[in-house]
């Protein structure tokens, strides 16, 4: 037998892949993807590469990846997917190749069980947590036999449970090497394990929050390594504007006073004034809060100065901040944790300085309100030249990976939002055959996306969709708005399980969907990407419109005026291909093997009626077209 060494080969009729795994498919597409990263590897290049759907191109980075012999980084969109590279992908290719390396898998800190602050919940009995006692009694069992303290093997508590945040730690609320339980620390472990592998498996949140720390000049969390791999690389741009960003929020303040009066107590501290401080210090954030209004919001901050108490409020919570700081410095000799409450003070002030001083054409300064808090923004106008500067470093090759990154063939919005103008392209097709396995239709005779009645047809359309197809439906939205509706008018009506996002965690709606295999899913956001439904479960997406960015949001209005102010159309330069790029995402939950068969919808007439409508259509998948119901009908009728 001939001993294979190129990761192209590696993945043919003759791989050791072929003979470890039932039913495996050679892919012309998988092994020239697998050699060209294999160059990139060993020529330290910058690879933008986009693969389509069922490509395989997990094992087309995986193989060159552990065949290279260097210490390589995989960062992923979603704790769920490092968990399927960590638990499922590496190990296969590891076993396949024969390749020693050690690999190890790393979260963000929020992830993990702090012993310490799990104690402080479990004896604490001020009522300052008021957190279902049954979920931390689920969670204090696991404690006792939980090698890895990784949150995600709790089974039983919702991941809206607020037990969650008194049980983890942040950078904020920890307080390092003086913690009692600082040697038996699971956050520790796990970086002493990223630090010594060969093969790191990390996510984009947590990459990019390293990257954060140290232009602050607080060191790093992740080893140095000589090949950095994006997978999901289309959420990189919009993670990097919020690690990248500056901001504090009404939550920060509210926890700080929380934890400031649990280490009083706790270190018996009796510094007099500094109850009332903490009392007064969490009046003046409410208060800072109505003077925003009560609705839900998102704008500039020039709309906030024109409220007529904001600017007031906000300069009593600086000063409150300030008086509280002052009386922590004073009861942060009495105990660790009061330390850490006088350096969480001091924190929050300098980011609210730090706001003061990006008053300027460099930076986005806005806001946004929830119906508990609110949060203070600054946004990089461009993160192009720090993206680059911080993760394009000499001497090591970097991999940007997905099957949605080009419009209509063309990478240059990606390179221009990374600064990675320089970097080599390619594209690789899927195997599946669209205009077999898929049909594309577009309804006729419905109201235009915001005018009054849209969401209504929209679900009158898909109760027909779901009884000729017996269910197995995806139907998604571009605003919580639009679901909410939705989920209003069906609920009742159908003879199908109804999921609805929100109802209960993603991955559990997922595995109902999966398991009932009739039943009807609702949902926005973070549907619209990551979702793998193969089989006969789904066999109808629907999309009620075209996911534009909301016109009023700050950061695009402002990125708009920059792009206008440089003599180009921001809609053109800037919206369009987010817009793109989405469609692309949602579209591609339909068909997910060789196998799968399936009508996509999209019930936004302007893809016809609008010019830009042939940019989107150019950019899907090749599917046969239609708007003619009955070939819908026979469509589905012979799936």
């Amino acid at each position: 037998m001939t001993f294979l060494t190129d990761a192209s080969s590696l993945l043919g009729k003759d791989g050791p892949f072929a003979g470890l795994l039932d039913n495996y498919r050679v892919r012309e597409s998988q092994q020239q993807m697998a050699s060209r990263i294999e160059q990139a590897i060993a020529d330290k290049e910058i690879l933008i590469a986009e693969s389509g759907t069922g490509t395989g191109k997990t094992l087309a980075y995986l193989v060159p990846a552990l065949m290279s012999g260097k210490k390589v980084l995989v960062s992923t969109g979603t704790r769920h997917l490092q968990d399927q590279l960590y638990k499922h992908d590496l190990p296969l290719v590891r076993r396949a190749l024969e390749v020693p390396a050690t690999m190890a898998l790393l979260k963000g800190r929020s992830n993990y069980l702090c012993r310490q602050r799990l104690q402080q919940a479990e004896y604490d009995q001020s009522g300052y947590r008021p957190f279902p006692q049954v979920d931390l009694a689920v969670i204090s069992k696991w404690s006792l036999t939980t090698l890895h303290g990784d949150i995600a093997e709790v089974s039983g508590v919702p991941e809206q449970s607020r037990v969650w945040s008194d049980v983890t730690s942040t950078v904020d609320n920890c307080i390092g090497s003086k913690c009692q339980y600082y040697d038996d620390c699971f956050v520790n472990a796990a970086r002493k394990d990223a630090m010594e592998a060969d093969i790191l498996v990390v996510n984009h949140h947590l990459f990019l929050a390293d990257l954060a720390l140290k232009e602050e000049g607080f060191g790093q969390l992740l080893p140095k390594v000589d090949v950095v791999i994006f997978d999901e690389a289309h959420q990189v741009p919009d993670t990097a504007s919020i690690y990248f960003s500056t901001g504090i929020s009404q939550r920060q303040i509210l926890d700080l006073c929380r934890d400031t009066r649990l280490a009083e107590v706790a270190e018996k501290c009796g510094i007099d004034g500094l109850e009332q401080r903490i009392d007064e210090l969490e009046k003046l954030a409410k208060e800072c809060r109505l003077t925003m209004g009560m609705a839900v919001n998102k704008g500039s901050w020039s709309q906030l100065e024109r409220l007529p108490d904001f600017t007031s409020a906000l300069a009593g919570l600086k000063h409150g901040l300030q008086q509280t700081h002052e009386v922590l410095k004073l009861a942060s000799t009495h105990g660790d944790q009061l330390e850490n409450c006088y350096q969480r003070a001091q924190v929050i002030i300098d980011r609210l300085a730090s706001l003061d001083s990006h008053n300027s054409e460099d930076f986005i300064r806005w806001y946004e309100t929830s119906k508990t808090g609110f949060q203070l923004h600054s946004t990089p106008l461009n993160i192009a030249d720090k993206f680059r500067e911080l993760v394009c470093e000499q001497g090591r090759a970097i991999i940007f990976t997905s099957a949605t990154l080009a419009v209509s063939g063309n990478f240059t919005h990606y390179q221009q939002q990374l600064g990675l103008e320089d970097a080599s392209t390619e594209v690789w097709p899927g195997p599946f055959n669209y205009a077999e396995q898929a049909l594309f239709y577009l309804p006729q005779d419905l109201p235009e996306p915001g005018e009054p009645g849209h969401t209504a047809k929209v679900v009158e359309l898909a109760e027909q969709l779901i009884k000729i197809s017996g269910g197995r439906v995806f139907l998604l939205f571009t605003s919580f708005r639009a679901l909410n509706e939705a989920s209003s008018l069906l609920q009742g009506r159908l003879d199908y399980p109804l999921l609805v996002q929100g109802e209960a965690p993603r991955h559990e709606l997922l595995q109902q969907f999966r398991q009932a295999g009739n039943a009807v899913l609702l949902g926005t956001g973070s549907f619209w990407e990551g979702v793998d439904v193969k089989g006969d479960a789904l066999s109808v997406v629907i999309i009620d419109k075209l996911p534009f960015a909301a016109p009023d949001d700050p950061v695009l209005q402002a990125r708009s005026s920059a792009v206008r102010s440089a003599g180009l159309n921001p809609f053109m330069t800037l919206q369009l291909p987010q817009a793109v790029v989405a469609l692309r995402q949602g579209a591609g939950r339909l068909i997910r093997s060789v196998d799968d068969r399936g009508v996509f919808i999209l019930c936004d007439t302007r893809l016809v009626s609008k010019s830009y409508g042939k940019i989107f259509t150019r950019s899907l998948p090749p599917m046969k077209r239609t708007r003619d119901f009955p070939e819908v009908i026979e469509f589905l009728e012979t799936n």
